[in-house]
Parts: structure tokens; C-alpha cells; sequence
């Protein structure tokens, strides 16, 4: 009886060493609006919508105590649209992020689809919509790519307010070790109230098929500072080459002769949000200034309020609208969403868990 019972207490004890050393955490995001879109060739447009504020989604992360400070790591997380059900990032199952890796005082090293550390910059640092709404940065604003796949990245440990990352995405063309290839770094510094962070991506065009094309590059410089009454924001990007900055929807305004990406442009943002009651008001102003013979420029003004129902629910309101010149074909998106016109109302909700 006592050997059971001694049996018993080791078990329980490994048990509890066990769930000590390594955990699983599920956690997500369900958000749902309704979206009015207009100004494009197609007519207006009211849908119910998933991905309004930030794309819905639903992952797994986990860590294991290897000891010695260090740790295995892992994050699985998919999106997927909650009007209909459907997977998100084109059906991918962990569209999202998908990744592998180890932590360590020295820093933290993963392989897998991750986050590209230019699109990084501008969510945490140079938007103050993060991504989202009618002012998400990437209607006007170069959007390099958000993920990279294939992808190792290094994120080094903070030291006096200063950290980086290097990322490297194999593009796996058989014969050549660059083609579709894709490369990025940041250098951030956090002092306060105050954050900076310059962000670099490389892009190679080169596909099996397609070779000697030119790289798109892109360089990003992003800042915030929090005076509590008022947090503003700034970003200005320098973009040159062949997709350096992609139009999400270059047919919405059904032209004769079909818009051009940009190839040499140069981009600005200054926002703010305001606290107001339980939530925040959110306002920014995107400027694109294309360098090109075509001169296709194009701004965007967008003001939004999200309030605050709890630390984890919250409603939302947001409207942008962009004006393009000499042909311009950028349309007003949301977090997940195309957009198919110049302008765009948001009205909706979204919950954590």
C-alpha cells in the first residue's frame, strides 16, 4: 500500500514538474463589421464583413523549458472569415504565422511563415490605425508584404532601449539560390514615451522563368510619441523597383489605360489617436508621391473611434477617403478586405479571447 502511495506522489510530482516547464496557450480574435464602399467602377457596395478592424483568427502558441535560461517555442495561428467560415490568406490553414524556434537570454531565433519586419514597423510603431479600418496604411502607404515564408528570422534581446531583427526567406527556385528570394531587417530603440524603428525589405522578382528583374526595396523609417492627452504618429518610406509598391485593386476605377504600380515613390504619414471617453479617436494622413514619368499620386484621409466595452471587446467606427491623380488606382481597404473604391464607412465590433 505504501509503495502505491509513494507511486502515486512521484507520478503527481513529474505531472506537475511537466506542466511547470512547458504550456499551451489558445487564444483569438472574432471580428465582424459592416462595411460601405463607394467611388469605384463597379458602384457602392454594402457588405457584412470579417477582418474590419483586425483579421479574425485563431491560434496556439507554445514554450518548453529546455533550461539553462532556454526555451523551445512554437506559434500557430489561422485566419479565417467569420461571415462565412472560410479559411483566410488564400485558404492557407495557419495563413497567419506558422513557426518554430528557440528563445534564450541571446535573443530569439524562428523558421517558418513569419511577420516581414518592415510591415512590423508600421503596425507597432508608424500606424496609428495598426493595420486596420478605413485608414490602414496599406491603401496608400508601400506594403512590401506582411509574411515571408520559408523564412529564419533572428530578433536580438533589448539592450538600453535598442533591439533588431534579421529576416532571410529561402525562395527555393531550383538553379539559383536568390530568385524569389526575400531578405528584411529592423533596428528599434524605445526610450519612454517615445518609439523609433527603421525597417529595410528586399524582394527578388526573379522567378524560374522570369530572370534579371529588378529587386523591390523598400526603406522605412516610423515613430511614435505619447504625451498622454495626444499620441502622434509619423512614417516615411522610400520605395524603388518592380512591385516596391503594388496596387491591391489596379482595374476599381474601370480606366482606359490600366494604372502602374509605381516603381520610385516616396510615402508619408503623420497621425494621432486622443483618448475620449472609454476609447480613442484615430486619425491619419497618407500622402504617396510617385516619382515616376506617370506622376500617379495620391493622399488619404481617414478618422475612426473605437470604444472600449472591455479590456477585451470593443465597437468601432471609421471613414477614409483617398484622392488619386493622373490615373491612381488606390482604393480605401480594411485589415483583411480589398477595397473597390475611393471611399469606405466602417461600422462594427471585435473580440479577443
Amino acid at each position: 500500500m505504501k509503495q502505491h502511495i509513494l507511486a502515486l506522489a512521484i507520478l503527481s510530482a513529474c505531472s506537475s514538474m511537466a506542466a511547470a516547464q512547458s504550456s499551451v496557450t489558445m487564444y483569438g480574435m472574432v471580428d465582424m463589421g459592416v462595411v460601405r464602399e463607394a467611388g469605384g467602377a463597379a458602384g457602392s457596395v454594402t457588405k457584412l464583413t470579417s477582418g474590419v478592424e483586425n483579421g479574425s483568427r485563431i491560434g496556439f502558441r507554445g514554450t518548453e523549458d529546455l533550461g539553462g535560461g532556454n526555451s523551445a517555442i512554437f506559434l500557430l495561428e489561422s485566419g479565417f472569415q467569420a461571415d462565412t467560415g472560410a479559411l483566410g490568406q488564400g485558404g492557407l490553414l495557419f495563413g497567419r504565422q506558422a513557426y518554430v524556434g528557440l528563445a534564450g537570454n541571446w535573443g530569439t531565433l524562428t523558421l517558418g511563415r513569419q511577420y516581414a519586419p518592415n510591415y512590423t514597423t508600421m503596425t507597432t510603431v508608424g500606424d496609428p490605425f495598426v493595420a486596420g479600418l478605413a485608414g490602414v496604411f496599406s491603401s496608400v502607404f508601400a506594403n512590401s508584404g506582411a509574411r515571408m515564408n520559408n523564412a529564419v528570422k533572428y530578433v536580438s534581446p533589448k539592450f538600453n532601449g535598442l533591439s533588431g531583427e534579421v529576416v532571410y526567406g529561402a525562395g527555393e527556385v531550383a538553379g539559383s539560390n536568390s530568385a524569389s528570394s526575400v531578405a528584411g531587417a529592423a533596428l528599434a530603440y524605445s526610450a519612454g514615451a517615445f518609439n523609433m524603428r527603421v525597417g529595410y525589405h528586399h524582394r527578388d522578382n526573379d522567378t524560374a522563368t522570369l530572370k534579371n528583374q529588378s529587386a523591390a526595396r523598400n526603406t522605412l523609417l516610423a515613430m511614435n510619441y505619447d504625451w498622454k492627452i495626444v499620441k502622434g504618429f509619423f512614417a516615411y518610406g522610400i520605395n524603388k523597383g518592380l512591385n516596391s509598391s503594388q496596387l491591391a485593386n489596379p482595374n476599381a476605377y474601370g480606366l482606359a489605360v490600366a494604372a502602374r504600380p509605381s516603381t520610385d515613390s516616396r510615402d508619408l504619414l503623420v497621425g494621432v489617436t486622443v483618448p475620449v471617453g472609454p476609447g480613442r479617436v484615430i486619425a491619419s494622413y497618407i500622402h504617396k508621391d510617385d516619382r515616376t514619368a506617370f506622376n500617379q499620386d495620391a493622399s488619404q484621409y481617414a478618422i475612426g473611434y473605437s470604444y472600449l466595452l472591455s479590456k477585451r471587446t470593443d465597437l468601432y467606427a471609421a471613414y477614409g477617403k483617398i484622392s488619386n491623380e493622373n490615373g491612381a488606382s488606390y482604393t480605401v481597404n480594411s485589415a483583411i478586405d480589398t477595397g473597390s473604391g475611393n471611399r469606405a464607412f466602417n461600422l462594427g465590433m471585435r473580440h479577443l479571447f
